[in-house]
């Protein structure tokens, strides 16, 4: 059974960092790829940035390119997401995602979801 399991979130106030992690387990991850989205109260679950277990290729949505960076470290099966630079608009439950489908972005094609962590950033 597939398990993902974040940590991490918390209270930040704005400018601070967080570091999110996503914990990984229940099967082989070799042909995934491996997601972070955020859902704000009132909006749609929203593409932050991904990561193919192998070759370790990322992508990411042009809001957070250069402010978030997505890596791995394969003998944890671990994923995480760093943030700088946060804002009050960063606050939102973050959540990771897994999916087969190279270049996913859409929250449609992720088939395993954490629970979330919640991130709230203060002004």
């Amino acid at each position: 059974q597939v398990q993902l399991v974040e940590s991490g979130g918390g209270l930040v106030q704005a400018g601070g960092s967080l570091r999110l992690s996503c914990a990984a387990s229940g099967r082989s991850f070799n042909n995934y790829v491996m997601g972070w989205f955020r859902q704000a109260p009132g909006l749609e679950r929203e593409f932050l940035a991904a990561l193919s277990w192998i070759g370790s290729r990322t992508w990411y949505a042009d809001a957070v390119k250069g402010q978030f960076t997505i890596s791995r470290d394969s003998a944890k099966t671990v994923v995480y997401l760093q943030m700088n630079s946060l804002k009050p608009e960063d606050t939102a439950v973050y959540y990771c995602a897994a999916s087969l489908r190279y270049w996913a972005r859409g929250r449609y094609e992720y088939d395993y979801w954490g629970q979330g962590t919640q991130v709230t950033v203060s002004s």
